[in-house]
């Protein structure tokens, strides 16, 4: 397990992480297709290793910046897209994302709470998620711009970039590829 870094606040690099990453990912590449001779204590012999990287572990606004999705504004989520059950805010200028009882199973309890949600019992279906070539094949095409963008350039919603974890020749195969660190986005209770 290797903690490659750690950015926060108002100088993290957005989607100029890439730019970050591109030394990490030649290293993985070649961790994948040759791998580097290694001495094992265990059996007192040379051997060649090989690596992989299993996922990245982050917060929701890291994990946009690494999957290329924009996970702000009114289709923050990758997994509903153009789906995304969204309410705005007008008085506070905030969006708020209702829906989510639609992912639990139909003849779940919280379906039917209406109080504790929006209101309305849940009878939605939850979407089905992108599988990693179908992901693939919407930002294949895609061309990735560094630096700050300009009110132009913004991206009001979906995939903005293709991520440079796809030059990994197995990372579209992978069913997960990022993981939500819960304890930095989930609602704390005192």
């Amino acid at each position: 397990m290797m903690l490659s870094m750690l950015i926060s606040g108002r100088n993290q690099p957005g989607n100029d992480i890439d730019v970050y990453l591109a030394p990490l990912i030649d290293d993985l590449k070649h961790l994948w297709e040759t791998g580097v001779e290694v001495y094992g204590r265990y059996k007192k012999e040379n051997f060649n290793l090989r690596a992989m990287l299993f996922g990245t572990i982050n917060d929701f606004p890291a994990y946009g910046n690494l999957s290329g999705y924009s996970v702000k504004g009114q289709k923050a989520c990758p997994i509903c897209e153009e789906n995304t059950d969204t309410l705005r805010l007008d008085n506070c200028q905030k969006n708020i994302f209702l829906g989510h009882c639609r992912f639990l199973h139909s003849n779940h309890r919280y379906r039917g709470w209406r109080k504790a949600f929006n209101g309305k019992p849940e009878k939605g279906v939850a979407p089905v998620a992108l599988t990693g070539d179908q992901l693939f094949e919407k930002v294949k095409d895609m061309s990735n711009k560094f630096g700050k963008p300009f009110a132009k350039d913004l991206v009001k919603s979906g995939w903005k970039k293709k991520s440079i974890f796809f030059e990994l020749p197995y990372w579209k195969s992978l069913y997960v590829r990022h993981f939500l660190d819960v304890m930095h986005i989930e609602k704390k209770h005192i």
